[in-house]
């Protein structure tokens, strides 16, 4: 099969990769890039965990082919270690106990990061929506729905909710 060019930005650095055209945009980032932050749980768009953004919106990289990614930019959770957005994420998923093994904790912070940016005080519901297409097995899901409602109260520097509040501990 021929190969063809896929010209995109992937965490911040412009990349021209050649590639088959029917191969998935999970495979370009975990196998051709090494990006292994990006998980494979189902290959049908269900689980989430290989929640990544293109052009700033969530899309899961197992039913995106990656030459539809010619001219845009990605990012995968290894290209957010310095986003404040997603370190505020990070460190309330932790004081929440909002992971335990972690599979689907970097599609989580991806989804969660696209809705503090859309919505920074988001609601109970609007954090539980915007959450929907990503599983996890091992939480019940109100501890990652709190983590997310700490961390736009952690990124808002007006918020006086403590940690043991908003945990429901």
């Amino acid at each position: 099969m021929a190969l063809m060019q896929i010209h995109n930005t992937v965490n911040g650095t412009p990349r021209t990769i050649e590639m088959e055209p029917r191969r998935l945009l999970v495979h370009l980032l975990r196998d051709s890039l090494r990006l292994t932050g990006v998980h494979i749980g189902c290959d049908t768009s269900q689980c989430g965990a290989c929640t990544v953004l293109i052009d700033q919106k969530c899309a899961k990289s197992c039913t995106v082919l990656a030459v539809q990614t010619d001219g845009s930019s990605v990012h995968t959770i290894e290209g957010m270690s310095e986003d404040p957005v997603t370190t505020a994420l990070k460190r309330a998923f932790n004081e929440c106990h909002g992971l335990q093994c972690g599979f689907c904790t970097p599609g989580m912070l991806m989804a969660a990061r696209a809705l503090l940016l859309a919505t920074p005080h988001p609601s109970e519901e609007a954090v539980r929506d915007a959450l929907h297409g990503n599983l996890c097995r091992c939480t019940g899901y109100q501890h990652i729905v709190d983590a997310v409602l700490l961390a736009a109260n952690f990124l808002d520097a007006s918020a006086t909710q403590s940690t043991q509040e908003a945990c429901h501990e």
